[in-house]
């Protein structure tokens, strides 16, 4: 089995090199992340279902190796089937519901040789920045356990961050790949929408505003993982075009020289936390160093419209989820079922009605378009990824019941994600700083809607510029 420092050397792709040369077995690597998952959990909870088991016979059962063959990987609890794992989005609500076939991107990571050995924490139904669902309980960050590891995908970011794995699956409706990655220290991709597959179980993923990709140490696992899920589903209602070059290939190219816009403020002007504001500017240095042409710059739109509609968008997609999943298991949805905040914006989402809905869908067209019309004169915006560093537990209450409230402390944090999701750019949080404190900082870099390629090629330039891979918490364990 290897050593910690040894795993920690290792990115996903680095393992499946190995793999691939002969010079470990399938089978250590995945015992290897078993121990490394059994000895952190306990102090992060970042995994709530484990399958080691049936991974180790997945090993015996797999047919031809693909890139990723014997590298271990976990997936998300929230909008991801797995064929016989159970899938709960982060609630009591749907604790029974399993489903008896992947999703497409699931079948592809499963096709190229990823070995699933189980699922991470997530807030109930996702909704927020704080991974500390009442069904499993809050998980930690690595770099102070006091604080948030970040929503939706934080236990995925807590697991890779503190080393049991290299990368794992995430998903983002507003942030929830950014936000974990920012508050851990990651890589974290929001791709192009329609880039990565949707279905079967759905068909658009909120009418294009949701997106899953991964949150991982290195930028190239970020693109290896890209080439082997990237690519519409059957009968997808969106289409992104992968670029002519394998993405990973495409990163060992700089980047052509970018107009780059940078914003250190929130969009309406109103200050950050000053670690934050100061990581931009640090960046946009280096972007200059790199010969980039960088200037500060403002989109012009309208974000409390924005967001504002596309959480109507949103929400109104969970009063549908939920009491479906009632009606199938036989029984209404009970007190105990949700936490107080999602009784509450689900009783939202049943008094959303389809004129409010089809409003919003407008304002958020009308906005979006003001929104990428910026990247017809700039290649890229970098801003940072949250307004401040990550906080303590229990700052992000699901306990509350008032939505307009909730959701006004949700976008305080991370004001500058969920518009990307609206206009279905690419947009990525880059480990680029670290607090006073020792908690990392992301800033995001955001392409033009696409153009992931040219995104990837910044990223690992960037990662080149201002190396972060040996940079991890350090985590005192009880001895087994």
């Amino acid at each position: 089995m290897l050593s910690t420092s040894e795993w920690e050397s290792l990115d996903a792709v680095g393992l499946s090199e190995l793999i691939a040369a002969g010079h470990m077995h399938p089978r250590e690597v995945v015992e290897t992340a078993i121990a490394r998952i059994e000895a952190l959990n306990p102090v992060l909870n970042a995994v709530i279902y484990k399958r080691y088991d049936a991974a180790l016979d997945d090993l015996e059962t797999h047919g031809r190796p693909g890139p990723f063959h014997g590298v271990p990987y976990l997936i998300k609890d929230l909008h991801a089937p797995v064929k016989g794992m159970p899938l709960t989005n982060g609630s009591r609500l749907f604790q029974g519901m399993v489903f008896d076939s992947d999703s497409a991107l699931v079948a592809r990571l499963r096709a190229a040789g990823f070995v699933f050995l189980g699922r991470t924490n997530s807030p109930e139904f996702g909704l927020s920045a704080s991974t500390e669902p009442r069904a499993y309980g809050p998980t930690r960050n690595p770099w102070n356990r006091e604080h948030s590891a970040g929503g939706s995908s934080g236990g995925a970011g807590a697991a890779v961050a503190s080393g049991m794995l290299p990368a794992a699956h995430a998903t983002d409706s507003a942030g929830s790949i950014r936000i974990p990655a920012s508050a851990n220290g990651l890589v974290g991709l929001k791709p192009t929408r329609g880039l990565n597959p949707y279905g079967p179980h759905r068909g658009d993923g909120n009418h294009g505003i949701s997106h899953e990709h991964a949150v991982s140490r290195t930028v190239r696992d970020c693109a290896a993982i890209l080439d082997v899920t990237a690519g519409p589903d059957v009968g997808a209602p969106f289409f992104s075009p992968r670029p002519q070059k394998p993405f990973r290939a495409l990163i060992n190219e700089a980047p052509r020289a970018l107009r780059i816009g940078v914003l250190a403020t929130r969009f309406d002007g109103a200050p950050v936390d000053p670690e934050c504001a100061k990581a931009v500017d640090d960046a946009a240095s280096t972007l200059a160093e790199l010969r980039h042409t960088v200037e500060e710059a403002r989109p012009a739109f309208d974000h409390t419209a924005l967001i504002d509609a596309m959480m109507t968008v949103l929400i109104g997609h969970l009063a549908p989820l939920a009491d479906g999943w009632a009606r199938q298991r036989g029984r209404p949805i009970g007190e105990d079922d949700l936490e107080p905040m999602s009784h509450a914006i689900i009783a939202r989402s049943r008094a959303t009605t389809l004129p409010d809905f089809i409003q919003a869908m407008a304002v958020m067209n009308r906005e979006a378009r003001r929104l990428a019309a910026f990247f017809e004169t700039y290649d890229v915006l970098v801003t940072p990824t949250l307004s401040a560093p990550p906080p303590k537990l229990g700052v992000h209450s699901t306990d509350e019941t008032d939505v307009d409230r909730y959701l006004g402390q949700l976008f305080g944090l991370a004001p500058f994600t969920g518009p990307f999701n609206a206009t279905g750019q690419p947009a990525i949080s880059l480990p680029l700083s670290r607090s006073e404190h020792g908690l990392p900082i992301g800033v995001q870099v955001v392409g033009r809607y696409g153009d992931d390629g040219t995104l990837l090629q910044l990223a690992a330039q960037l990662e080149a510029a201002r190396p972060w891979f040996d940079l991890r918490p350090v985590i005192a364990v009880e001895p087994a």
